[in-house]
């Protein structure tokens, strides 16, 4: 057994009594937690529960480096409508560090003054409010809104602000922590734009990212090829070797796309790739988007690259490419719960047949690295060649 999975193994749903213990408040700074609803504790009681939570803050937006601290929350007791939470895990997504910077379309609203780092997370409910009749002790639930603040070891939340995760025997808390961003993207871009059969092919870039190992193990489970687009780096080959694990059936460096021979190995796939993902922008997308076939789909959900999307006009004209942005907020935001369910029910079942894995990650504790160490990890997120996604657990 590796570490991660001797981490996320140990990370299995345990008892609410075992959670429960308070840890003493005594000799930590007593910080109210921040502007999330997870985070927040019931403003109508002023008493302590005893339990103190270790989180990643920030009170103004600005470079990760400069303007991220950790700090000790003192935990409130919850309201009648609200729960206590211990959060099982948080990753790091490009997404928590844009809304840290400023950049993104959500911006922090830093009530009370300071804001816990994380939007997405697995959490465990330890106690519940009289009025919460949907939750129980036990059970796992993750975010259904942004600046939730899962950077931290305990919460508190209001549980209409929770999803319930439904039937996860077997699944890794990491699993679970990541599940919510990446592979529903992941999910609904394959399903919703090209209309796909059994042996089709699909092109993307940044297939090392959590979106791109998703997509290699749905489109391997579903019965479609993929050829992923990296950039080369000192241990490319063992990358190219974990990827190909996950099920890719091509891997190639970005200066490999434009090599003449590329087109060949890709036509020798199958089809004209009929779907093309783009999480890069810039010249690996024009890359990317020449190798597609006539009529296919082109969609873009990042810009890793921070460069613009520009195709050549032939494209559109001779191929009729049809190109499509997707965010996955959005699209919660126009489908209903039960929706969102159905895909993560799909998720599950996959990962119990061992069709889909947590992504490669960096796994860091929260309680026993350095406040330095749990900082560096997010603000070099965006940089250079990772060894894994980084992923906070108490």
């Amino acid at each position: 057994m590796n570490r991660l999975q001797a981490i996320t193994n140990h990370l299995q749903p345990a008892s609410a009594s075992v959670l429960a213990s308070p840890a003493k408040a005594a000799g930590h700074a007593m910080l109210l937690a921040p502007s999330s609803s997870l985070a927040r504790s019931s403003s109508s009681s002023s008493s302590s529960t005893g339990l103190v939570s270790k989180a990643l803050t920030y009170a103004q937006i600005g470079s990760p480096s400069k303007v991220l601290s950790v700090k000790t929350i003192a935990v409130r007791p919850h309201g009648p409508t609200q729960v206590l939470l211990k959060i099982l895990a948080a990753p790091v997504n490009p997404a928590d560090v844009n809304i840290i910077q400023g950049t993104y379309p959500v911006k922090p609203t830093f009530e009370d003054g300071v804001q816990v780092g994380g939007n997405e997370g697995v959490c465990e409910v330890v106690s519940v409010g009289a009025s919460v009749t949907d939750l129980k002790p036990g059970d796992w639930v993750i975010p259904l809104g942004r600046e939730f603040g899962t950077w931290q070891t305990y919460a508190t939340s209001e549980s209409s602000q929770l999803l319930k995760l439904n039937n996860v025997q077997g699944v890794p808390a990491v699993l679970a922590a990541t599940i919510s961003v990446n592979p529903p993207t992941a999910y609904r871009m394959i399903k919703d734009f090209a209309k796909l059969q059994p042996g089709d092919v699909i092109l993307q870039n940044s297939a090392n990212s959590g979106v791109g190992q998703a997509v290699i193990q749905l489109a391997r489970a579903w019965g479609y090829k993929t050829v992923n687009v990296i950039r080369d780096r000192p241990n490319v080959e063992e990358l190219v070797k974990q990827l190909t694990e996950l099920g890719a059936d091509m891997v190639i460096t970005e200066e490999q796309v434009r090599l003449p021979e590329t087109a060949k190995r890709i036509a020798a796939l199958g089809p004209p790739p009929k779907l093309g993902l783009n999480g890069v922008g810039g010249k690996s997308a024009t890359n990317l988007a020449r190798l597609l076939g006539d009529h296919a789909y082109f969609i873009t959900y990042g810009g890793m690259s921070k460069e613009p999307v520009t195709l050549p006009t032939s494209l559109y004209i001779f191929k009729d490419l049809r190109c499509q942005g997707f965010w996955m907020n959005k699209w919660y935001l126009t489908h209903t719960l039960a929706d969102r369910q159905a895909i993560l029910s799909d998720l599950f079942d996959l990962v119990r047949a061992g069709k889909f894995k947590e992504p490669i990650a960096d796994v860091l504790s929260i309680s026993q690295r350095p406040d330095a160490e749990l900082v560096t990890a997010v603000s070099g997120s965006l940089d250079g060649f990772l060894k894994g996604k980084p992923i906070f657990v108490p």
